[in-house]
């Protein structure tokens, strides 16, 4: 029982951090990131673990953390709210050539992202060629060229 009470904890623990740590964050992942995140991947694995190494144990974290996946994912079909909460929500950050700052900086995306992704998707390179940006919750964004 103390290794599913370890996997809940370690899930909601790492589920909240990644939410704080933005949208962005893992759709565009560095070097830097990526070598915390095995760091991560470690420090989880002990606090998952303690000190059973046993294939059982292993086995049951695994489990433990689907579980907790698939109950989440179903409570998040039934909550709007908590979906919301969890995944975000699409966030409109260029709105007629305008930048919308705040949203901006809320997300901490940089002008030169919104630039990149209009180049890369619709083959713009000016802001107000762009009608709207769209920050998705998936950490891209979505361009839709002014007409």
């Amino acid at each position: 029982m103390d290794s599913v009470l370890r996997a809940a904890a370690v899930y909601f623990a790492v589920l909240l951090v990644l939410r704080f740590a933005g949208r962005r964050t893992l759709s565009e992942i560095t070097t830097f990131d990526f070598v915390l995140l095995l760091i991560i991947g470690e420090a989880t694995q002990q606090a998952l673990l303690g000190d059973d190494f046993s294939v059982t144990n292993a086995v049951v974290v695994i489990v433990s953390l689907i579980a907790f996946d698939i109950a989440l994912s179903l409570l998040k079909r039934r909550s709007t709210r908590l979906a919301k909460f969890i995944d975000g929500e699409p966030m409109i950050i260029v709105e007629h050539g305008r930048v919308l700052q705040r949203r901006l900086d809320k997300a901490r995306v940089g002008e030169e992202d919104i630039l990149e992704a209009a180049r890369n998707t619709q083959g713009l390179e000016r802001l107000d060629q762009i009608k709207f940006a769209i920050l998705e919750k998936d950490g891209k964004i979505s361009i839709i060229p002014e007409r």
